[in-house]
Formats: structure tokens, sequence, C-alpha cells
């Protein structure tokens, strides 16, 4: 499995990272421990999880496999979150000091660790000052509790917001952002792949399969059911696959991608994974498996080379609508200053 730099530090990490939500919820913690097993033995180092999943059972289930595992804590680079609510107080949540310092502290008890390698922020907070989740940041590095620090599912201008932040006050800067993003979900492309850019963070995207639908398991018009996320979850799956089958852009998206399996003997998966991979600014792709059969056939990506002319096919299948201002096809912008006498 290729290597990379975990975002703009010297860490080394995976292109493929192992994502855990799944841990105490989808995957019992027998299973759970095989699919840890499983990644390491293919070369994985990068292991992402977060203090709501499963409340709090996902990093629980990771500490007890790091404690059967004693001398494999500094084979693999674990990743946290905190943010959301872990608790009924009014400051059981948010990006805080107060808040972030109880969730940190709970997040190594659970993991048993002495300190975290990447503890990102889940989403962003209106009500806390910038510079407060900053300094507490800064001050969890300079201390060990942390070695760095990102975010998750924040737009391209309180990235940018908050790198800036750091820069001025001499803290330590953030080093990766967590947003969602696959071929059917490519809309950080307008605003905020150009500021991870800009500032050299690493992406490490989530949902790399759009919750299944490009690993071929869905047809046109069939509603899923049993042993699928859609069909387990009726209400808020079938909501959701109305929506994505009434668009002929996925189908345009999933036929594009089956076809280049076929041609490659690979599959959909694979396929999908591959060119997320290779996207610009990514660092790693997180996969999200249930069961150890659909963790090994993720992990086959990494032996999967498409072609320029498959990129491109791919590419084009799954541009992102971008018709309206100050979006558009390049040299919109251009045409519009010609028409206004170069205004």
């Amino acid at each position: 499995m290729e290597l990379r730099t975990l975002g703009n530090s010297g860490t080394i990490v995976s292109e493929y990272a192992l994502g855990t939500m799944t841990f105490g919820a989808e995957a019992d913690e027998k299973t759970s421990h095989t699919i840890i097993d499983t990644y390491l033995d293919a070369g994985g180092t990068f292991i992402d999880t977060a203090d709501v999943y499963s409340s709090g059972g996902s990093e629980t289930i990771i500490g007890r496999w790091l404690a059967d595992n004693p001398g494999r804590r500094d084979d693999v680079v674990i990743a946290t979150k905190g943010r959301f609510p872990m608790g009924d107080g009014p400051n059981d949540l948010g990006l805080s000091r107060t808040h972030l310092r109880r969730a940190l502290d709970a997040s190594l008890s659970r993991l048993g660790v002495e300190h975290i390698d990447l503890y990102q922020m889940h989403a962003w907070d209106a009500l806390t000052p910038i510079e407060e989740t900053l300094r507490f940041l800064d001050d969890a590095v300079t201390s060990g509790k942390i070695s760095y620090y990102g975010f998750s599912n924040y737009l391209g201008w309180q990235l940018t917001k908050a790198v800036q932040v750091a820069v001025a006050h001499g803290w330590a800067p953030p080093v990766t952002l967590q947003p969602q993003y696959n071929l059917l979900v490519r809309g950080i492309e307008h605003e905020v792949v150009p500021a991870a850019l800009d500032a050299r963070i690493g992406l490490l995207p989530w949902s790399p399969l759009a919750g299944g639908w490009l690993s071929g398991k869905y047809t046109r018009d069939q509603a899923p059911t049993g042993a699928t996320r859609l069909g387990e979850n009726p209400k808020r799956g079938m909501e959701a696959w109305e929506k994505r089958n009434a668009d002929p852009r996925v189908w345009e998206i999933i036929d594009a991608v089956g076809e280049i399996a076929t041609e490659i003997g690979a599959s959909p998966s694979q396929v999908a994974l591959a060119w997320l991979a290779d996207r610009p600014a990514v660092t790693s792709v997180i996969l999200g498996a249930r069961t150890i059969d659909q963790l090994t056939d993720n992990l086959g990506a990494a032996d999967v080379s498409l072609s320029d002319e498959q990129v491109d096919r791919l590419t084009e299948a799954s541009r992102p609508d971008a018709d309206d201002y100050p979006y558009g096809e390049p040299g919109v912008q251009q045409r519009h200053r010609k028409a206004e006498g170069g205004r």
C-alpha cells in the first residue's frame, strides 16, 4: 500500500485509512479486532475513530485491541474526534476549552494511550471563538497529549480562517481536513479543495463509496432490502434512495464505474476508491467496512491502476453541477468582463 505524508506534517500514513464507525454498532468486538488485524496485515497504518461512534464504544474496542497487542502501538497512527454531545450538560458539546479538555481526556482513557496522533474537530462551532479552540489545540500539542490536529466537515472559508489565525498567533497549524468526498459528492471541489491545497492540508475523505452506492449493489428502480445500510434503515435510507434513484447523473456515474470495473477485472468499489485516492490534496481515503469481506475487497483498490482515459471518463461522468455564479466552466468570468467593457 502506498505511503504518504499526513497533510503538511512529516508523519507517514497509508493511502487507505481504516474507519471504525461500525465498531460496536454494526461489527461486534471480535469482528472489529479481526478487521484491524486484516487491515494492518495488508499494510495499513492509519486508524480513524471518534468519541461519538457507538457512544465511545469504538474507541473502547480499539483500546482493548491495543491492550491485547502492546507491541503494535507504534505500528498505527490513531486519529479521533471531539465536538458532539457526550452527555446532557451545557458544556458536554462544542469546541470550547471546557468541553475539549474533557473530551480529549475521555478519549485518551478509552483508547488507553498517553497521546493521540491526530485529534480532529468533528464540525464547526459557531458559538466558540476560533482563537479559543486553536489555543486549546496548541496547548494539547505542547503538552504532548496530541501530535497534530485537524478538522472535519469544515467549509472552505472556515478552514482558511483557522489556518490564518493559527499562523498569526504562532500556534501549531492544522494538518488535515476530513470531508465527505466521492464520485457522487464532489461539491468540495469548488472551494474546500482549493483551500486545502493553498494551506497544504491533507484531505481524509469519508464515505468514499457514497454509502454503498458506488459498490455496485444497487440497481435502477429496485429498492434495497436486507443486509445494506439502506435496507436496514427504511425511513432515512429510503428517502436517500428515492432521491438518488431519480437522479440520472447518479446512474451515469454508476454505469461508468461498472464499465471500467469490467474492463480491468476489478470490483466497482475498487475503481471508485482508486479514482478518489489520486484526487488533488487527498492524503488517505477512509474505508468503512462492516465485514472482513468488504474490507478485503476495498483494500484491493491499492492494486488498481486506472489509465488516464479511464480517470477522465469517471471525472467527466461525475462532474459536479456549477452553473450558477460565481462557479461555472473556465472562462465564464472572463466572458462576463468582456461583455461589461472590461470591468
